[in-house]
């Protein structure tokens, strides 16, 4: 493989080349209009600009992206994840063009998509599922039946859902019809499949992911957990490795379960599968996701293993150069998603120019950058600005290292996730380890956030003042001889 293509953008599509420039292969960068100047265009060997800012008119077109790669006899080509990085029929386009996918086959692609599937495909693996039905449904009062049957609370979800679209809990019978017709347009609308399905809401789950990797010779191995409770709107914004709630047996055992998923889809390359872990510490499967995380980098950093290397490594045809007993967990990684989002006004995104950008840098952090100083943040993609990622021996080195991190990052122009980070890592909660999926409900809101800040400042208005009274007192000492 000698040449690959990236076909995504910011952060993600420079971190991908910096591997593949690691290990001598030439990369190709795809642009929007709206990316023309951006760091991953500038970074690579050759970049064609493939349509306009909207993504469904430039980063989504899968045969324009083919025929750029054909045309410069591209050997394979890096997906990312988000925009074309799970669509089976893209992955399967790319395989009969010739080109390599550097990815799962588009069947197990295709299977884990759907929930359903997903769900019908483990059930002969002994892999542990929430109470539940696993088939799409539209009828109430069958619904109904189910609740009953499982117990209120019950959670309504879209089988070809994410980012919590088309999910909504429903805490009693005279809710479900209304929360069902909302589930199911809402499904429709973000996937254009309006299924369905219900299973029991996990009340106090921790969200809990284990990286897998697996070769075209039936190798599997798992790279143990990732902690991603830390959410907002579903969607994950601190996440770590390991988990503080695992110990050695059940990580041992939610590892062997995860490798079971991969192989009853026949999965090739990185993937990661996603289990609820409840208060009694029961888990259950919730999906997998066939690509690379945005969370990959603290998987990286406990293990040394380059994901995206070994993804090119697996695409080539070769065996895994590790097997599970070689793997070992070494010190603490977390990660802080740096979205260009307002946590003063329910998370929204925050368009602008970056007045101001300067980075964190020094040992042990790690910042996976797609923007510089001057450039826009356009409205027409996902806000993430970079991922900021730190490591120590332990949990605490980690955490005071990421405040340290937050504190040097210097963003104005548009309001960020810096601040709600550092809330983050400086509450009792997390820093105890006694949190879930809830951490936002129960403990944060805009006014705390907005106070601490305030006081921040005045903290740092006093020292100001008490270094430059002392200062000046030093100016005004007589000199001796």
């Amino acid at each position: 493989m000698k040449k690959i293509l990236v076909a995504n953008r910011g952060e993600i599509a420079l971190r991908i080349m910096k591997s593949a420039q690691k290990m001598g292969i030439k990369t190709v960068a795809i642009y929007s209009t709206a990316d023309r100047n951006a760091p991953h265009v500038k970074f690579a060997d050759e970049a064609v600009c493939v349509g306009e800012a909207p993504s469904n008119q430039s980063y989504l077109l899968g045969d324009k992206i083919i025929e750029t790669a054909k045309r410069l006899n591209v050997d394979g080509i890096h997906p990312g994840y988000g925009f074309l990085s799970e669509n089976a029929k893209f992955a399967k386009a790319v395989t009969e063009s010739g080109i390599k996918f550097i990815g799962p086959k588009p069947h197990a692609i295709e299977i884990m998509g759907s929930k359903l599937a997903a769900k019908d495909a483990v059930k002969a693996y002994n892999i542990p599922m929430v109470p539940g039905i696993d088939e799409a449904i539209t009828d109430t009062e069958k619904a109904k039946k189910i609740g009953k049957e499982i117990g209120f609370p019950i959670l309504i979800k879209a089988s070809a859902g994410g980012g919590g679209k088309g999910m909504r809990v429903v805490e009693k019978e005279e809710e479900l019809e209304e929360q069902m017709k909302r589930a199911i347009s809402e499904a429709e609308s973000a996937f254009g499949d309006g299924s369905v399905f219900i299973e029991k809401y996990v009340a106090s789950p921790r969200h809990i992911e284990i990286q897998i990797l697996a070769d075209e010779h039936g190798n599997t191995v798992h790279l143990f957990e990732r902690e991603c409770s830390i959410q907002r709107r579903h969607q994950k914004v601190v996440e770590e490795a390991p988990s503080v709630v695992l110990d050695e047996a059940l990580r041992k055992e939610m590892g062997e379960a995860a490798v079971r998923v991969a192989k009853a889809c026949d999965y090739v390359g990185a993937g990661t599968v996603e289990f609820l872990f409840d208060e009694h510490r029961n888990f259950y499967f919730l999906e997998m996701n066939t690509r690379l995380q945005v969370e990959h980098p603290v998987t990286e950093l406990i293990t040394g293993i380059d994901l995206v290397e070994e993804q090119i490594k697996v695409a080539r045809g070769e065996k895994l150069s590790f097997m599970q007993e070689d793997l070992t967990i070494k010190g603490h990684a977390l990660e802080l998603r740096v979205y260009a989002e307002d946590p003063l006004d329910d998370f929204m995104p925050s368009v602008g120019k970056l007045e101001k950008y300067v980075i964190p840098d020094g040992e042990n952090i790690r910042l996976d950058n797609g923007f510089e100083e001057g450039m826009e943040v356009p409205i027409y993609y996902d806000p993430m600005l970079s991922k900021l990622v730190t490591y120590g021996k332990s949990r605490e080195e980690a955490i005071q290292l990421m405040i340290k991190a937050i504190d040097a990052y210097q963003i104005e122009g548009v309001s960020t996730t810096l601040a709600f980070g550092k809330f983050v890592c400086e509450h009792e909660a997390f820093r105890s380890g006694n949190f879930d999926t809830h951490f936002v409900r129960n403990y944060y809101s805009a006014e705390k956030l907005q106070s601490k800040t305030e006081e921040e400042a005045r903290l740092a208005a006093i020292i100001a003042l008490r270094q430059y009274l002392k200062d000046q007192e030093q100016l005004r000492l007589p000199i001796t001889e």
